[in-house]
């Protein structure tokens, strides 16, 4: 929204000494931030000459030498412009002045002296939208009135000031310029003027042929009234300027006067001509197919979700949209029809969305205040009367579903002050809502509010706190440091420790969006969930929220081979989404990915598999105090992992993630493990203990074990540990082979027994004992058979 000066200084007095940029500061501290603020006109040194003497330049066959009076000298200036001649008035740039796009210098031109330039409407800085053919191919000639030495953007009405303000998404009620006149009434406390909605009315009644009829609940209001015998004309300065200003193109009275009523009031309107409307106005659901000429004569074609406006054979509008073809005013028009109205505002954005964008649909898409609808339509008819000589039927059409109540909110001092921080007393806090335009009163236990229907944002008491706070002005409240107990939390250690593990371990941290297309993050989800879809998503490859982020480290994957890196070691912490049945959940989550070769210490580096990736699993679980606790399983292996290549991590009996390689289908060789870190913490941890290192030296046995291939070494592990008792402190898979000298259906696991008692030096006899007996446990419960060579 753009703030013009001149437009809002017709509803607040503003100081003059007031500058564009402390009005810019002062309404951002109130948190309405802006693009750019400025002149509407941004040249200088310009000055309204006459031209008293014109002749050929004698070195061209285009040029014109030109004597131009100024009031206090007579400057000899070289001009192009075919339309340069005596007795016209310019616009004269002195030397000096500067304009958007260039500095004016006293020069010579083929040889004759020129003391600055005479400019067109083009060379001032306005946007091309605004200029006609006159404005860009001629020097601007001013009225006969323009008095000779006076500023001449004063005179055109052109020295305006703006803001173009960012306004937050919830802030509909600043979509005019009686909103923004409110806000700096609550800044530099002062009182809003009210609105002139005078005007007079002929003695035909609007009910005498004309009809309304809503046929949708996304119309909770609509008005209408109807104005004979207006004149088509070019509108007054005043509007055109302070359109311009708010960066809308003017284009006759009667479209301007729509436009300027939905800048001053919020409310967009809707002119149809009378007669090519007929004498019915429906509102309606669109009919699937059914087509519609917009005023900008495209063919739209519409569905079941879009609200028209029609008459008895055809739709002639798209409701918060864009109006038909059909009935747009023209010059010839005489009757209008003001359509003034609230529509669904979820509605009006989904069809502006697929169709157009505008200023209308960007109001009603915010929300709107009934009350303004009926200021609105009201303002409509004054400005037809003065300015397009309209006479104004009796009575209005209306059909209204609103709720056109105050709202009325109780607060107490210490809610305010708890939150904001502050000390602020009863008189100060009415103080600021009475600058707010809100009736406040106190009794004895709550200030009640009484919050006008203009601010749709404000509905709880945090609101109210928040408007307390940005009017008595941030700044203002003095810091102070929190005086609560805080106690120290566990999940946010937990993660950093679980970030700074993998770190040390040599992965990399990446940061993925969690945005997917909804077919991949499909592959990825869970039997018991459903993917969460967007409703407005950016664009089809987006338009889903992940529940597993291995696509998101894919796609890191993906993006690394393409440029030739194959070493990749990765790992992302963050949230997966959900949705069972009606409701919507999310979980943290740990995702790592690896291919290529894993560096180990002093450039040593390994070929990644799935014992590799099962490691860093395995390192990570005993750093976080799950030693002992942990399993993994090949039940319920989903279908996008290897099926021989993949299992199930269990803690406590719990299954908490996945670890595998990624199925042949989806990438080759490519190993991820995937972990519900709120699954795992809710497995408790006690604290570490510590224990002395032994005095005495360890024994290290190895033996290896032909099995079945279906028994894992998980099974054979379980059976080492219970068979090895307390002199059995370790065991280490370090090797396992299938080929020669092994069966087919078979294969070898070799491991690395530790034995140590601490108390004494163990000898060979009390070894050999314990490691005959699991040689042993294992044959006889697996059928394992004790490879020899």
């Amino acid at each position: 929204m753009i703030l013009s000066r001149k437009f809002v200084g017709d509803y607040i007095e503003l100081d003059e000494s007031l500058s564009i940029d402390k009005i810019a500061s002062d309404m951002t501290s109130v948190g309405n931030e802006y693009d750019k603020c400025g002149k509407l006109i941004d040249a200088d040194n310009l000055i309204i000459g006459e031209i008293i003497e014109c002749v050929e330049h004698p070195d061209s066959d285009h040029l014109h030498v030109c004597k131009v009076n100024i009031g206090s000298e007579v400057l000899q200036i070289v001009c192009g412009a075919p339309n340069a001649r005596v007795g016209i008035k310019v616009i004269v740039a002195l030397v000096g002045a500067k304009l958007p796009e260039l500095t004016i210098k006293k020069g010579v031109i083929r040889g004759v002296e020129s003391n600055g330039m005479m400019c067109s409407i083009k060379e001032l800085g306005l946007e091309h939208k605004f200029l006609t053919a006159k404005d860009i191919d001629g020097i601007a000639e001013l009225a006969s009135d323009a008095k000779v030495g006076e500023d001449p953007i004063k005179y055109l009405e052109l020295d305006d000031e703006i803001v173009d303000f960012e306004l937050t998404a919830n802030r509909g009620d600043l979509l005019s310029v009686l909103g923004l006149a409110y806000e700096l009434g609550a800044i530099y406390d002062k009182k809003v003027k009210g609105i002139d909605l005078s005007y007079n009315e002929n003695k035909a009644y609007i009910n005498d042929d004309f009809k309304i009829d809503v046929q949708t609940d996304n119309c909770k209001l609509l008005l209408t009234k109807k104005v004979s015998d207006v004149v088509i004309k070019e509108s007054p300065k005043f509007i055109k300027n302070r359109l311009i200003a708010c960066g809308i193109r003017p284009i006759n009275n009667v479209v301007d006067i729509s436009n300027y009523v939905m800048l001053e009031t919020g409310q967009p309107l809707h002119f149809y001509d009378a007669n090519t409307l007929g004498k019915k106005l429906i509102v309606r659901m669109a009919k699937n197919q059914e087509k519609l000429t917009t005023l900008d004569n495209v063919e739209r074609t519409l569905d079941e979700n879009d609200i028209v406006i029609a008459n008895d054979s055809k739709t002639v509008g798209l409701a918060g949209v864009m109006g038909g073809l059909d009935t747009e005013v023209v010059e010839t028009t005489k009757d209008i029809i003001i359509e003034a109205a609230i529509f669904d505002s979820i509605k009006v954005r989904k069809t502006s969305k697929k169709i157009l964008r505008s200023e209308a649909s960007n109001r009603f898409e915010k929300g709107l205040d009934p009350k303004r609808t009926y200021i609105a339509i009201e303002r409509a008819c004054h400005l037809l009367e003065n300015y397009a000589e309209g006479k104004v039927n009796k009575g209005i059409l209306a059909y209204d579903k609103t709720d056109k109540t105050d709202k009325e909110i109780a607060i107490t001092v210490k809610n305010i002050n708890d939150v904001l921080g502050t000390n602020l007393d009863v008189s100060t806090i009415i103080e600021v809502f009475k600058k707010l335009g809100f009736n406040a009163t106190n009794n004895v236990d709550n200030i009640i509010v009484t919050v006008p229907t203009r601010r749709i944002d404000i509905s709880i008491k945090e609101d109210l706190i928040e408007e307390v706070g940005r009017i008595y002005g941030i700044n203002n409240i003095e810091g102070k440091l929190p005086k609560l107990a805080i106690k120290q939390g566990s999940y946010d250690k937990r993660t950093r420790e679980i970030r700074n593990k993998l770190v040390d371990l040599g992965l990399n941290e990446v940061l993925t969006q969690i945005f997917l297309n909804d077919e991949v993050a499909n592959k990825y989800l869970d039997d018991n969930y459903q993917i969460v879809k967007l409703l407005d998503p950016l664009s089809i490859e987006k338009n889903a929220l992940r529940y597993s982020l291995i696509p998101s480290l894919l796609k890191v994957y993906d993006y690394n081979k393409d440029r030739n890196l194959k070493d990749i070691t990765i790992f992302e912490m963050a949230k997966g989404f959900y949705q069972k049945d009606e409701k919507f959940g999310e979980d943290n989550k740990l995702c790592i990915l690896m291919s290529g070769e894993y560096y180990l210490e002093l450039g040593n580096k390994k070929q990644v598999d799935f014992y590799v990736i099962k490691g860093i699993v395995e390192e990570l679980l005993h750093f976080l105090g799950y030693d002992n606790r942990y399993s993994f399983t090949t039940n319920n292996i989903p279908s996008y992992l290897h099926p021989g290549r993949s299992a199930v991590i269990n803690v406590s009996g719990k299954d908490i993630g996945i670890i595998g390689s990624l199925h042949p289908s989806i990438a080759k060789e490519v190993y991820v493990a995937e972990i519900n870190l709120d699954k795992l913490f809710e497995n408790r941890v006690s604290k570490l203990k510590y224990k002395e290192i032994s005095k005495y030296p360890s024994i290290v046995k190895d033996l290896a074990f032909i099995v079945k291939k279906d028994i894992t070494s998980e099974d054979i592990m379980k059976v080492i540990k219970k068979a090895g008792g307390k002199l059995l402190t370790n065991i280490e898979v370090f090797d396992v082979y299938t080929g020669a000298n092994v069966l087919d259906n078979e294969k070898s696991l070799a491991y690395s027994l530790t034995f140590l008692d601490m108390t004494k030096t163990l000898s060979d006899e009390e070894v050999m004992t314990v490691f005959n007996k699991i040689i042993t446990e294992v044959e006889n419960k697996l059928g394992a058979k004790l490879r020899d060579k």
